[in-house]
């Protein structure tokens, strides 16, 4: 059996693809492994280019963009490791990472995931563990009390701002650009339920490990560059209004309706406190960011009571 499969889901990506395997077949020396691309539906070539750049990769060419749950797990159906490592194409990998990792995780045999430091392309650190989403932690993110006090365990539980990300240590959740699940533990939980299409989807999966027994560990010894999230300017409304959809979803699939109607409640709240306030900046401002972020957050309260 190889020590691990590579998933890497793609959906016009081209270049960050190919750069994103490079640095596999670059930096991989200790384990052995094979990387299986699915692509959902690309229309820029990138099929063609994996065909002919990377001949060993396995490929899967779905017609149509089955999401990022339902890709995975077409290449979980037919992955030969015996740890398998979701990473995402615009994720770069360091020296010894993927090594580093698979090493880890023999060493800890409780743990049923483990993720590694993710920086952002300058090099700083981004934030990728987080705390079960509940209505408590929702409703200080509303508030914005994580930002007033990020210091404070209590205020920050969800995106965790009171920790450095420096140590190793047992988490809830991890960002789903590089989660390395073992064979074991994907067999007795099951692959990620793929009726989210985007989002949410990997906050479900690690739930469902947490309840099986099986622990998640955060190992900041080594890195991976991950570009998601770079730069505010990249916010796009039917992504803000898709993520909140799938919190939703997840609140009342694992914590009941009456949860989710909560959340709705909370969330609605949010949206008003910014577009209220944020009115004026909207209408007078030149920064096509700011204004992007108004109409994200007026969308979202038109649109909660059909969710």
């Amino acid at each position: 059996m190889l020590d691990v499969s590579i998933i890497i889901v793609n959906w016009n990506a081209q270049d960050l693809l190919a750069k994103c395997m490079r640095c596999v077949q670059d930096t991989v020396h200790e384990a052995s492994y094979e990387i299986i691309v699915i692509d959902n539906a690309s229309t820029d070539g990138s099929q063609v280019m994996v065909k002919q750049d990377f001949p060993d990769v396995v490929l899967i060419e779905n017609k149509d963009n089955v999401g990022f749950a339902g890709a995975n797990n077409q290449g979980m159906k037919i992955a030969q490791g015996r740890y398998v490592l979701l990473l995402n194409s615009d994720a770069f990998v360091e020296a010894k990472t993927i090594d580093a990792m698979v090493a880890f995780m023999d060493a800890h045999p409780e743990a049923g995931m483990g993720a590694c430091k993710l920086l952002y392309e300058d090099r700083s650190l981004q934030p990728s563990c987080y705390g079960f989403p509940t209505l408590k932690s929702e409703f200080y993110v509303a508030l914005q009390l994580d930002k007033l006090f990020p210091k404070s365990p209590e205020f920050g539980q969800f995106l965790m701002t009171f920790w450095d990300f420096n140590d190793v240590r047992a988490v809830d959740v991890v960002m789903g650009a590089f989660m390395l699940v073992r064979r074991e533990a994907l067999d007795a939980v099951g692959m990620m339920d793929d009726s989210y299409f985007m989002y949410s989807e990997e906050v479900d999966w690690c739930y469902r490990f947490q309840k099986a027994g099986w622990k998640t560990l955060y190992n900041p010894a080594v890195q991976t560059v991950h570009l998601w999230g770079g730069s505010s300017k990249r916010v796009r409304v039917e992504m803000f209004l898709q993520m909140h959809r799938s919190k939703i979803e997840f609140f009342r699939k694992n914590y009941g309706s009456l949860s989710a109607l909560g959340l709705k409640g909370i969330m609605a709240f949010g949206a008003l406190l910014r577009v209220g306030p944020g009115a004026l900046v909207y209408l007078t401002s030149s920064d096509p960011d700011k204004r992007q972020k108004h109409e994200a957050f007026r969308r979202l309260l038109t649109a909660l009571p059909a969710y």
